[in-house]
C-alpha cells in the first residue's frame, strides 16, 4: 500500500462516506482509493463547485465532508469554497496533491493558502506518518468544527506504507465541558431574568432538545441566526431568525429582552442588525467552543466556553435545583398565553401584509416566494445563493428543521448557491431539493446543472431574475451614478437550462406557477428550473441594512 492508497483507506475507515472533487494527475490515485473502500464520489464541473458541495453535504448531513483537488491551480479554483467553509467553521477535510518545487508552474505555498483563510493546514511528510497524519486532519475537522487542508506532495504519494493491522476507526467525538463557575453564573442570570431570548447558531444546530428543555425553565423565546433557521420549527415560543430576516414581530420581541444568550451564535451585526436588536439594559450572554469568538463582535456580560448541549443541560440542572424552581408550564419569564397567540398570528413574513408590486411582466418576488412555499413540499431543504433577493426565500419558505436550510454566506460570495443545493441534496436524498438564486449567481456557477442532471436530483432551480446584480443597483443606483456596469441585457435562462437537460418554465405572474404545479404532480425525471421575472423597482428592505456593514 502507498501514501495515495493509505490516506483512502484511513478516511473511509473514519467513517467518510462521499468525496466531492475534480480529478487531475495529482488526486487520482487518491480518489481511486477511496472508491475502492466504498467512498462515493462526486465529480463536480469546476473546483470552486465541489468545495462547496462538501461544505453543503457536511452542513446538511451533520458529517464530516471531503474534498478531492489537483495542485496548484485545482487548490486556487476552490479556494473561494474553501474560504466559505473555512469562515463557517464547517467540518471539512480538503485533499490536496502538492508540488514542493519552487521552479514547478504548479507551484504555490498551498499552506499559506489554507491559513490566509482560516483554514488549518497540515502535510503529510512521510510514508511513516501517513495515516496518523490522515486520521489527525479528520479529528480536527470534527471536533474543532474546522476546515483542514492535507498536503499530498507528489513525491510522497508513491512511497510505501506498511499495511498496518487495523487501520483507525472513526473515535468517539470530544465535547468541551464548560467549566461550573460560569455555568453557575449563567444560571442566576437566566433565573432573574423576565424576558430571556435564546438565539442559537450554527453551533447550537446539534442541541434542539438540550436548548428547548432549558428555555422551558428559564421562560425564554427561542430564535436562530440565518444559518441555523429552523432549529426550532414546531415550537409555539418560535420566532425564526433573529437579524436581517426577523419579521417585525420577532425584531420586537428581541429588542425587548432584558437577557439575551447566544448558543453557538457569533451575535455579529447580521443576527442582531448591529446591534439595534440589544436593548439598552439588556444583559448579554455567549457560550461558544471557541473562546476567541466570546465578545468578538459586541460587548457581553458573560461568556462560557463549552459545548453548547451540554452547557444547556449543565444549566437546567442548576434551575432545577434552585428554590422556587419555576417552568414555562406556570406562565414565567417572556411566556404568556397572549404572547403565544401573537406568535401563532404574525411570526411568520407571509403574515405581514404588503402592496404586490407586480406588473408589465414582472413578478413581486413575495408573492412568487409565497405561490412557492404553499406548492413545494413540506419535506424541503432550501439553499441560498447571496444576492439582492436572497432575503425573499430565506424569509418567505418555510423549512422542516435545520437540516433544511443550507446557508453558505459567511463569505458573502454570490455563485455558490447551486452547487450548495447539490451537496444538500445528496445529504437529504429523502427531501425535495430546493435551490434559490439570483440571475448573476446562477449564470456564475451555471457549469454545475450538468451535475445536477447527471446525477438524476430531482431538483427546483428558482432564478430570481431582475437582469443585473440587484445589490449594486439599489445600493449606487439612487446616489445617481451609472449603473452599465451592473446591469445586463435580458438571459433566457430557461432556455440554458433546457440545453443542459432541464425542464423549464419561465414565471411572470403567479398564473404561470401553474407550471411548477404541474412539474411537482409529474414523475420529475428531469431537475425544473424556474426562471422568475421579477419586479425590481426598489432594493429588498433588509438590504439598506446590510450595506451598512460595507
Amino acid at each position: 500500500m502507498n501514501v495515495a492508497r493509505a490516506v483512502g483507506a484511513t478516511l473511509a475507515s473514519l467513517g467518510v462516506d462521499m468525496a466531492f472533487g475534480v480529478v487531475g494527475s495529482g488526486n487520482f490515485h487518491v480518489t481511486n482509493a477511496l472508491v475502492e473502500r466504498g467512498v462515493r464520489f462526486v465529480a463536480a464541473r469546476h473546483e470552486g463547485g465541489a468545495a462547496t458541495m462538501a461544505d453543503a453535504y457536511a452542513r446538511t448531513g451533520g458529517r464530516v465532508g471531503l474534498l478531492s483537488v489537483h495542485q496548484g491551480p485545482g487548490l486556487t479554483n476552490a479556494m473561494t469554497g474553501i474560504t466559505e467553509a473555512a469562515k463557517s467553521r464547517t467540518p471539512l477535510v480538503v485533499l490536496a496533491a502538492e508540488v514542493t518545487a519552487p521552479r514547478s508552474n504548479f507551484f504555490v505555498d498551498q499552506a499559506a493558502l489554507a491559513t490566509a483563510v482560516g483554514a488549518i493546514p497540515l502535510r503529510i511528510d512521510s510514508a511513516a506518518t501517513a495515516v496518523a497524519r490522515t486520521a489527525e486532519a479528520f479529528r480536527l475537522a470534527r471536533d474543532g468544527r474546522r476546515t483542514v487542508l492535507l498536503n499530498l506532495p507528489l513525491e510522497v504519494q508513491s512511497q510505501a506504507v506498511p499495511v498496518p493491522a487495523d487501520l483507525p476507526a472513526e473515535p468517539p467525538g470530544r465535547r468541551a465541558e464548560p467549566e461550573t463557575e460560569a455555568v453557575a453564573r449563567l444560571a442566576e442570570l437566566l433565573a432573574a431574568a423576565r424576558r430571556p431570548v435564546f438565539v442559537a447558531g450554527r453551533g447550537g444546530r446539534a442541541a434542539r432538545r438540550e436548548l428547548e428543555e432549558l428555555a422551558d425553565r428559564a421562560g425564554a423565546l427561542l430564535a436562530t441566526s440565518a444559518v441555523a433557521k429552523g432549529l426550532f420549527r414546531g415550537s409555539p415560543w418560535d420566532l425564526d431568525v433573529s437579524g436581517g430576516f426577523a419579521s417585525p414581530l420577532a425584531a420586537e420581541l428581541v429588542r425587548d429582552a432584558d437577557v439575551i444568550v447566544g448558543w453557538g451564535c457569533a451575535l455579529n451585526m447580521w443576527t442582531m442588525r448591529h446591534g439595534t436588536l440589544v436593548g439598552p439594559d439588556a444583559r448579554v450572554a455567549q457560550v461558544d467552543l471557541d473562546a476567541d469568538a466570546l465578545g468578538a463582535h459586541r460587548p457581553i456580560h458573560l461568556g462560557v466556553v463549552g459545548d453548547v448541549a451540554l452547557t444547556a443541560r449543565a444549566v437546567a440542572r442548576l434551575l432545577d435545583d434552585a428554590p422556587g424552581a419555576r417552568t414555562a408550564s406556570g406562565g414565567t419569564g417572556y411566556r404568556t398565553a397572549a404572547l403565544a397567540g401573537r406568535i401563532a398570528r404574525e411570526s411568520r413574513w407571509r403574515d405581514v401584509p404588503y402592496t404586490d408590486e407586480g406588473g408589465d411582466g414582472r413578478i413581486d418576488p413575495r408573492t412568487l416566494t409565497i405561490g412557492l412555499d404553499d406548492l413545494l413540499p413540506a419535506e424541503r431543504v432550501v439553499s441560498i445563493d447571496s444576492g439582492n433577493f436572497m432575503g425573499y426565500p430565506s424569509m418567505f419558505l418555510d423549512v422542516p428543521d435545520e437540516r433544511g436550510f443550507a446557508f453558505t454566506q459567511a463569505f458573502q460570495s454570490i455563485g455558490l448557491g447551486l452547487a450548495t443545493a447539490i451537496g444538500a441534496a445528496l445529504a437529504r436524498p429523502d427531501r425535495l431539493a430546493v435551490a434559490a438564486l439570483g440571475d448573476g449567481g446562477a449564470l456564475m456557477g451555471i457549469a454545475e446543472l450538468e451535475t445536477v442532471v447527471r446525477l438524476g436530483l430531482a431538483m427546483v432551480i428558482v432564478v430570481y431574475d431582475d437582469d443585473g446584480y440587484g445589490a449594486e443597483v439599489h445600493h449606487f443606483g439612487p446616489e445617481g451614478h451609472p449603473l452599465d456596469t451592473v446591469t445586463f441585457p435580458p438571459v433566457d435562462i430557461a432556455a440554458i437550462a433546457r440545453g443542459f437537460g432541464c425542464e423549464a418554465v419561465t414565471v411572470r405572474d403567479r398564473e404561470d406557477l401553474a407550471g411548477v404545479a404541474t412539474w411537482l404532480a409529474g414523475s420529475r425525471e428531469r431537475p425544473l428550473l424556474v426562471h422568475a421575472k421579477v419586479s425590481g423597482a426598489r432594493g429588498s428592505w433588509w438590504l439598506e441594512e446590510a450595506f451598512r456593514g460595507h
